[in-house]
């Protein structure tokens, strides 16, 4: 039978919560045909021996195992290793996942059921923190997100309105959008793919269930990337989508974060803008920049 979903499953180094995560992708109660797509980047560790332990009862159990990789000496990268594992799979569909997460039984069921619905939408879904006191306002804030702030708070957030981790899309769409970049450590590969899908008119969908359990530890590769690096891109993507809208804007509240936005725009956009300490506006351009000066991810 042809693939229905592909589950894309970079590994670097990932011995401590390899079997938990491939036990996880056993465990689904999706009854369609899947596979799993394992790209190795350069693993020191046991990786791949725990791989192809688990590929003889995946396969046992009808989910189709494709394994890649490299062994240079050092690793190419997160986005490297996304996009080969994606070359290497043939599912319709893709749902991507870290080698240090788990998911719940029914995320690729109920996942594709939205990417169904919504096939120029990247969807994800609500996640439960490990440890489960670690980064709680960031978590509270992604999983509470309504449908209409999945799309205006992108101008306000660190990363994406949902955690590339729960990403779940057509290849087509993928596809469509382009492959992740490759640059390597500390490129936030998944917020450029994110600007990218947004620029295309693609959309972000949440399917409201806790459907993966995202882990935070200090070797995660989402530390490699520089806060300063993320504020460029996103003062960039602000000045490309928002401003050519207004002819004038204000910065209220304009303590350090907000002059520190003014003198991140480019002269054209601070011709046109005026800081200001003051009340908050209840017009939705003045509170967007107000906002944006308040980083969500804490």
């Amino acid at each position: 039978m042809e693939t229905q979903v592909s589950v894309i499953l970079p590994v670097h180094d990932a011995e401590p919560w390899l079997d938990e995560c491939l036990r996880s992708v056993l465990q689904q109660d999706f009854e369609g045909p899947m596979e799993l797509s394992v790209f190795n980047d350069a693993s020191k560790d046991k990786s791949m021996a725990i791989v192809e332990k688990w590929k003889v009862t995946l396969e046992g159990s009808g989910i189709r195992v494709v394994i890649g990789g490299h062994d240079s000496p050092s690793p190419r990268g997160v986005g490297y290793s996304k996009n080969q594992a994606i070359a290497q799979s043939s599912g319709s569909y893709l749902c991507f996942l870290d080698a240090d997460d788990v998911m719940m039984p029914p995320r690729v069921r109920l996942q594709l059921e939205a990417a169904v619905q919504h096939p120029a939408s990247i969807v994800g879904c609500q996640v439960r923190r490990e440890p489960p006191n670690s980064t709680e306002r960031y978590t509270r804030w992604i999983n509470q997100l309504t449908s209409d702030q999945l799309l205006t708070q992108v101008f306000t957030s660190n990363g994406p309105t949902v955690i590339m981790p729960s990403w779940f899309c057509s290849r087509a769409w993928f596809s469509h959008v382009g492959p992740f970049d490759e640059g390597g450590q500390g490129v936030p590969e998944d917020l450029l793919f994110f600007y990218a899908h947004l620029r295309k008119g693609g959309g972000v969908v949440r399917v409201d269930q806790s459907l993966l359990l995202y882990r935070y530890h200090p070797s995660a590769a989402t530390h490699s990337v520089l806060e300063t690096t993320i504020w460029t891109h996103r003062v960039h993507f602000l000045e490309e989508q928002a401003l050519p809208h207004w002819a004038t804007f204000t910065i209220w509240n304009a303590g350090r974060q907000g002059r520190r936005l003014y003198r991140s725009l480019s002269a054209r956009a601070q011709r046109g803008c005026l800081l200001r300490c003051g009340p908050e506006q209840d017009q939705e351009g003045l509170l967007l920049l107000r906002r944006l000066s308040r980083p969500d991810r804490g």
